[in-house]
């Protein structure tokens, strides 16, 4: 798998929650970050499939909601 170098500047609150969380992982800064970056694009995508539903059948209902938050937790 390729590498690409990035740098990014956080404030600092934030890199220190981060070193902290990653470190509780057993991960390295790096790894944290990706597996975030590629938690947030998943959730880009499923807003994107949501989007496109509701567009074609309409806004989910209240109860429809409530039903899909009782399934995922739990």
């Amino acid at each position: 798998m390729a590498v690409e170098r990035l740098t990014v500047s956080l404030e600092s609150e934030l890199a220190i929650a981060v070193r902290e969380a990653a470190d509780a992982d057993g991960q390295n800064v790096s790894a944290w970050l990706a597996d975030a970056a590629r938690r947030q694009l998943a959730n880009r995508g499923l807003r994107d499939i949501v989007a496109a539903w509701e567009h074609q059948h309409g806004a989910f209902s209240v109860d429809e909601l409530a039903a899909a938050r009782t399934l995922v937790d739990g």
